[in-house]
């Protein structure tokens, strides 16, 4: 394998870190440096020095303009994330997120995690609006984590893409890995994540489809990836192949994505259900279809 992949799976780091990390002379091949597209042979000594961790990035408590708690107790949080707002904190992200917004409107959550990920035990990604939970307690940490890991939480999305699926009932079962040329992007490739979407259409239009989703598994870009795959991306979703044309008349400028509905064992017990509706932005896309349609 070239250098830059082969240690993109063995470190667990990008394709670009490694070449940076060879373009520094930091990767050598039996005693040599090599470059990021030079090629790794069975039986050579691999020597690879990495820089010193830097400190992750830091809360800071910003109020989310937006973001509404739709419940609270001692041990859980769940919210109606806005647009365009990440969950925690990450290199590079300068945006609001989700734990800084519920320190700014002093929600204490669980101290248990990474630094600037504490109390997080699932994501939705920046472009991605709907309901989402956040631990409070240590208890419920380690409750919903398991629970999520388990696969027993129910997490219900609406999507809108293009086409008509066939059939319009059914489930999408193909792994799911970073994109092998595009290192923002994950794509459907052999040896990948064991990846599942079950997925229903609730209304078709000329150009398009809504579909109520639940997934099994929980891989980044999940939904996008897989109904690109099949050739029906989400409407918008232009990093994955969607119609741009179709976004401008449907005045939309991200995926229509949206985390519906969430449904777990509560940690303390019992079941408990939430329901998010729609954003001003996906609300008034589906109406414009249902217009073009009448």
């Amino acid at each position: 394998m070239r250098v830059d992949a082969g240690l993109s799976k063995l470190l667990g780091l990008s394709r670009s870190a490694v070449a940076s990390l060879a373009e520094s002379g930091d990767v050598l091949v039996d005693g040599d440096p090599v470059g990021k597209s030079d090629r790794l042979m069975t039986g050579s000594w691999l020597e690879v020095t990495l820089p010193d961790a830097e400190p992750g990035p830091q809360v800071v408590a910003v109020p989310v303009e937006g973001m509404e708690i739709l419940h609270q107790d001692d041990d859980i949080v769940v919210i109606n994330k806005p647009i365009g707002v990440a969950v925690h904190p990450s290199p590079g992200w300068e945006g609001p997120t989700v734990v800084g917004g519920l320190a700014a409107a002093g929600v204490r959550i669980a101290t248990s995690g990474a630094g600037e990920r504490q109390g997080v035990v699932h994501r939705l990604d920046a472009g991605t609006t709907g309901v989402m939970v956040v631990a409070k307690s240590e208890h419920a940490y380690t409750v919903l984590k398991r629970a999520f890991k388990e696969r027993t939480v129910e997490k219900r999305y609406h999507a809108i893409v293009q086409g008509h699926p066939d059939p319009s009932r059914g489930t999408i079962d193909a792994p799911i890995d970073r994109h092998p040329r595009h290192d923002y992007k994950f794509a459907v490739v052999t040896g990948g994540k064991p990846s599942v979407t079950h997925y229903e259409m609730v209304e078709a239009f000329r150009s398009a489809s809504l579909i109520d989703v639940k997934l099994e598994t929980g891989r980044t870009h999940q939904i996008r990836v897989h109904f690109s795959a099949v050739k029906h991306p989400c409407v918008g979703d232009l990093t994955y192949g969607a119609d741009p044309v179709l976004a401008r008349k449907l005045a939309i400028s991200r995926q229509w994505l949206h985390a519906r509905a969430l449904a777990f064992e509560h940690p303390s017990g019992g079941w408990v259900e939430f329901e998010s509706d729609y954003p001003a932005d996906l609300q008034h896309a589906l109406d414009e279809l249902r217009a073009q349609d009448g």
